[in-house]
């Protein structure tokens, strides 16, 4: 990474900037081992193999008789009921020919039934019950049907979501390996910031970037310590960003690393260690900023609060995953046909404030929001994704445009 892209004018690709970033991840941090009510949101640091099958035996997918196939003629017919089993018990005593046994959703299937028939397919009279043709195994859950015995559960690197955790917890595993929680610092700079809440005095504005980049990394599964807002002075920036980098794994900044004669971050982070920049070929955000501070990463992102908010969801967020551990760090786009003209074509990629419409046929369209200002959060509220125009794209209404959902980020 080097400042000679800055230097030379060029327009680093978004996607190199992402492969760059990715290359340099530092390793995750330690791992721990915590219960699986502790579990969501954190990344698995090892490969999870099932202890068991699941199902661990063969049971009934429905409530209804559990009988032989074989047993039932073809135009259907009565079997004699010799008992039932709910779920938790068990029958040990093997299922004889012409009989059925009364059975519930979940229950152990008894031995020598292979099929089973739904209850309101059932006629019953007395001790009997009349079924109607069944095919064989029929309602029936196998044993091993979902996984067998020492397949792999949960892959090394994957974020544990509320259904990973409930499988862990059908294959009878209590407690997981995750890493800690990357530790990110979050300083904000310029002496033009108030906090939401204070009086303003002309030229000061709410620091609004403080707020929503906290609430993203946290999103993201990231222990936040905010260390507020620095004074644009040098000793006092460096003293800020050297105790934050000894106390966490990645500062994070926004704005402040420009050539204006105030902006003291610069300095102070090349006093402590590196900075590279890039103009990336991104709109909004171009200018971005990474390197090190006292042997941590530190990327410092742009001050305007939309171009903040984009190239921490397109360039930061994965580069955060892949320091946590996870694999997959990359949102999926999918196609959808454009409901908006974009005539004339642009230098960089454009990431538009969009959500997904439907017209007056029910076809799903892309719909863009008029206001697509770098320094304006409110198209971004209005809006459930980004639209992406590649580099000298023009779109027509109807052409296929990558849209990414906000859901893809979380």
């Amino acid at each position: 990474m080097s400042a000679s892209v800055c230097d030379a004018g060029h327009l680093m690709p978004v996607d190199d900037a992402i492969a760059q970033l990715l290359a340099q991840a530092p390793p995750p941090p330690a791992t721990q081992v915590i219960g699986l009510s502790e579990a969501l949101g954190r990344v698995v640091a090892e490969d999870v193999f099932s202890p068991l099958d699941l199902p661990s035996w063969d049971n009934s997918a429905m409530d209804g008789y559990a009988l032989r196939a074989a047993d039932v003629p073809a135009e259907g017919g009565y079997l004699l009921v010799a008992g039932r089993v709910a779920a938790g018990q068990s029958r040990q005593q093997s299922l004889e020919a012409g009989e059925a046994v009364r059975i519930f959703t979940g229950a152990p299937l008894p031995p020598g039934a292979d099929s089973v028939v739904p209850q309101e397919r059932c006629r019953v009279y007395a001790q009997r019950v009349w079924c109607p043709p069944v095919r064989l195994g029929e309602h029936v859950r196998k044993q091993g049907e979902e996984l067998r015995r020492g397949a792999t559960l949960i892959s090394a690197g994957q974020r544990l979501r509320a259904q990973e955790i409930g499988l862990l917890a059908s294959a009878g595993i209590p407690r997981v390996k995750v890493y800690r929680p990357l530790r990110v610092c979050l300083l904000s700079s310029g002496n033009e910031l108030r906090e939401p809440g204070e009086t303003l005095v002309p030229g000061q504005i709410y620091n609004s970037n403080r707020h929503c980049l906290a609430a993203l990394l946290r999103g993201w599964g990231v222990d936040v310590h905010d260390y507020g807002v620095m004074a644009d002075q040098l000793a006092a920036s460096r003293d800020a960003l050297a105790l934050a980098s000894s106390e966490c794994d990645l500062l994070l900044t926004s704005a402040g690393v420009s050539v204006g004669e105030e902006d003291h971050l610069k300095q102070a982070i090349e006093a402590l260690g590196q900075v590279n920049f890039w103009r990336l070929a991104i709109q909004p955000g171009k200018p971005l900023a990474f390197g090190t501070v006292a042997g941590k990463p530190w990327l410092g992102l742009p001050g305007n609060p939309s171009a903040a908010l984009i190239t921490a969801l397109v360039v930061l967020r994965p580069f955060l995953l892949r320091a946590q551990g996870m694999t997959q760090v990359l949102p999926t786009p999918v196609q959808v046909p454009a409901g908006f003209e974009w005539p004339h074509p642009n230098q960089r990629r454009q990431y538009l404030r969009a959500r997904l419409d439907s017209d007056a046929h029910g076809q799903l369209r892309v719909t863009v929001h008029p206001q697509q200002s770098s320094a304006m959060l409110s198209a971004a509220c209005w809006a459930d994704g980004l639209a992406i125009v590649e580099r000298e794209q023009r779109v027509v209404r109807d052409d296929p445009v990558a849209f990414l959902s906000f859901t893809e980020f979380l």
